[in-house]
């Protein structure tokens, strides 16, 4: 018969920490329940403790999401101190308790990362860039959003050492121009999904060699980049074969002459062609939706 949690209560049939820790209770068993009940699970006994020590050494993916409220420094710490085969690590919105002296020691003993999320980390520096291209060559994820410490400096190291990325979110990094974005574009061909809205410093010649540099590119977020005119959105559309959304919204000098190419494609965008857009207008006056019959 198959084993039982029940058998636990029976002596004679064996117990929970019976089984193989490394073969069978933290591939098989333990990866299936949330972090924060592994983390109560320490409290029942010595066993127990050392059960989940080993789980968390043996940790391939850690988000912090998963906790609850904000944990300790010390306790972040304290999780990941053995670990040193992660390969996904969500630190989102951790800016109240986040800084390098807690990251640098992570990311350094960590060399299989493929994919970071630090979306909304102010409190970390240009070093904790620098620190994961050091340390993470098949880096294939990364989020910096609005991580406003992001420099052109780090984003160089970033660009120089981790020449597999395939997305990157820079919103909000508010810090980066044209030449940084060129730079990254250039050593990272593969990149397929880049995120660079909420920034009025990237303009056409940022866009212009992210449609040269980048071939395999399918999503593009340029929301209020304020910078970037039709020419370089005819230029995407010429070079990108494989863009599946662009997003444009706030982008005032970007008009439907230039955004119709990509339309015709199929391409996903985030602003309305103006006949529909000015017919859903009419809606909200009129207070009904008109029938017009258009013949083209």
């Amino acid at each position: 018969a198959p084993w039982c949690p029940m058998m636990s209560l029976t002596p004679s049939r064996g117990c929970l920490l019976d089984l193989p820790w490394e073969d069978i209770l933290v591939p098989h068993i333990l990866c299936h329940l949330p972090l924060q009940q592994l983390l109560s699970l320490q409290r029942v006994s010595k066993s127990f403790q050392s059960l989940i020590q080993l789980y968390l050494a043996n940790m391939r993916c850690f988000d912090s999401s998963q906790i609850g409220p904000p944990i300790p420094r010390a306790a972040f710490v304290n999780l990941l101190k053995d670990n040193e085969v992660l390969q996904q690590l969500a630190l989102q919105n951790c800016s109240d308790w986040l800084t390098d002296r807690e990251l640098l020691p992570v990311i350094g003993q960590n060399h299989h990362l493929h994919q970071i999320q630090l979306k909304g980390c102010a409190q970390l520096s240009r070093h904790a860039l620098v620190a994961i291209s050091l340390s993470c060559p098949n880096l294939r994820r990364l989020s910096l959003a609005h991580c406003e410490w992001v420099d052109s400096l780090s984003l160089r190291s970033l660009a120089d050492h981790c020449k597999v990325l395939e997305a990157v979110d820079l919103t909000a990094c508010r810090q980066l121009k044209d030449e940084a974005i060129c730079y990254l574009v250039q050593k990272c061909s593969r990149l397929k999904s880049l995120s660079l809205a909420v920034n009025a410093n990237v303009g056409d010649v940022a866009v212009e060699e992210i449609a040269k540099c980048c071939p395999e590119l399918e999503h593009l977020d340029l929301t209020g980049c304020l910078r970037v005119k039709n020419d370089s959105i005819r230029v995407l559309a010429e070079y990108c074969p494989k863009l599946r959304s662009l997003k444009v919204k706030h982008c005032h000098n970007v008009a439907e002459s230039s955004l119709s190419i990509l339309r015709s494609r199929g391409v996903e965008l985030d602003v309305e062609p103006p006949l529909q857009r000015a017919l859903v207008l009419l809606q909200d006056v009129v207070g009904f939706a008109p029938f017009i019959n258009l013949q083209i």
